[in-house]
C-alpha cells in the first residue's frame, strides 16, 4: 500500500505527494480513509479516541500520535468534523504543521463560519479548501456519491484527482462559502422533505390506514413536485408572480385545511401552522392574488 505498513503506527512519518490524512473518524471520516487506502493512497489517521483507527491501521493505514502529526504527515489534510468548532479545537495547536498544507474541511457548518475558517487557516499558512459530502457514510466512494467543493481552484485541482475517490467532485468557485451554500440548501430540502413525510404518514396512521398502504402515493407526490421546480426557480430569479393558476389566496387555503386535519386527528401541528403561516404573511403583505411562488418575498424580508 504505498509503503504503508500493514500495522503502521505512524510516528515518524515523511510528507507524501500522494498521501492523505483523514482526521476525524466518525462513520464518515472512516469510509473516506478506506476509499482512499482502497485506491492505493498512502493513508494516515488520527482521531481523539484513537481506538476508532484500529479497523484503518489494520487495512494499512498509518496511526498519527497527534493531530500536529497527522498534519505533517501529507499536504492534503481531510476533516471529517461535526463542525468548524472542532476544526479549531483539534487544529489550534497544531503549530507549524499547517504551513504549506490543504486543508479540505468536509464538515458541516454556516457559509460564514468557512469563511472564517479560510482567513483563520491562510494566517497560519494553509488553504482551506470547503466541502460538502452529498452522500450517507455507506455510499462514500461509490457511484452516486458526490461533494460540492469551493476555495482557492489551485489547491482544489492539485488534489482533485485524490478527492475524486469519495466521489463526484463539483467545484463551484473561489467563495469558500459556496460549497456550504449548496450542501446546507440541499440539506433543507432533504430535512423538511423527510418531516413532511413523517407528518403524512402519521397523518394517515391516526386515521387507522397503515403508513404502507399509502407509501405508493407519496412516492409518486414526491416526484410529481420536481415538474415544479423550473417554473418556481424562474420566478424567483425574475421576481414576477403571476397567480392566474395557484394564487396564495387559493394554496393558502389549502394549507389552512392541512393544519386543521392534523389538529383534527390529535397531531403536532408545528410543520402545517409553519406553512400556513407563510401564506397567511404573503396575504397580508397583499400577495394574495400572486402565485404561491411569491412566498419567497416573506421568506426574504421576514
Amino acid at each position: 500500500m504505498s509503503g504503508n505498513g500493514a500495522r503502521g503506527e505512524a510516528a515518524d512519518v515523511g510528507t507524501s505527494a500522494s498521501g492523505v490524512t483523514v482526521i476525524g473518524l466518525g462513520p464518515m471520516g472512516r469510509a473516506m480513509a478506506r476509499s482512499f487506502l482502497a485506491a492505493g493512497h498512502p493513508v494516515t489517521v488520527w482521531n481523539r479516541t484513537a481506538s476508532r483507527a484500529d479497523e484503518l491501521v489494520a487495512a494499512g493505514a498509518r496511526r498519527a500520535a497527534t493531530a500536529a502529526d497527522a498534519v505533517r504527515a501529507n499536504e492534503l489534510v481531510v476533516l471529517s468534523l461535526t463542525d468548524y468548532r472542532a476544526m479549531y479545537d483539534i487544529l489550534g495547536g497544531a503549530g507549524d504543521a499547517l504551513a504549506g498544507r490543504v486543508v479540505a474541511n468536509l464538515g458541516s457548518d454556516t457559509p460564514e463560519v468557512t469563511r472564517g475558517a479560510a482567513t483563520w487557516l491562510a494566517e497560519r499558512g494553509a488553504e482551506l479548501v470547503t466541502g460538502g459530502v452529498m452522500a450517507p457514510a455507506d455510499l462514500v466512494g461509490k457511484d452516486g456519491a458526490y461533494v460540492f467543493y469551493s476555495g482557492s481552484r489551485q489547491a482544489f485541482d492539485a488534489h482533485a484527482a485524490t478527492l475524486q475517490v469519495i466521489g463526484r467532485t463539483e467545484f463551484l468557485g473561489a467563495d469558500h462559502g459556496l460549497a456550504q451554500l449548496y450542501y446546507q440548501a440541499m440539506l433543507q430540502v432533504f430535512l423538511t422533505s423527510l418531516a413532511t413525510h413523517l407528518q403524512t404518514f402519521a397523518m394517515v396512521a391516526a386515521a387507522g390506514v397503515p403508513a404502507a398502504d399509502f407509501l405508493s402515493h407519496a412516492v409518486a407526490n414526491a416526484h410529481d413536485i420536481a415538474a415544479y421546480l423550473p417554473d418556481a426557480a424562474r420566478a424567483v430569479d425574475e421576481g414576477r408572480h403571476p397567480g392566474d393558476l395557484a394564487s396564495v389566496i387559493m394554496m393558502g387555503a389549502s394549507a389552512d385545511h392541512v393544519a386543521g386535519a392534523s389538529r383534527d386527528l390529535g397531531l403536532d401541528t408545528a410543520l402545517p401552522d409553519a406553512v400556513r403561516s407563510l401564506y397567511d404573511r404573503a396575504i397580508a403583505r397583499g400577495h394574495g392574488e400572486d402565485s404561491w411562488t411569491s412566498l419567497v418575498e416573506v421568506m426574504r424580508k421576514p
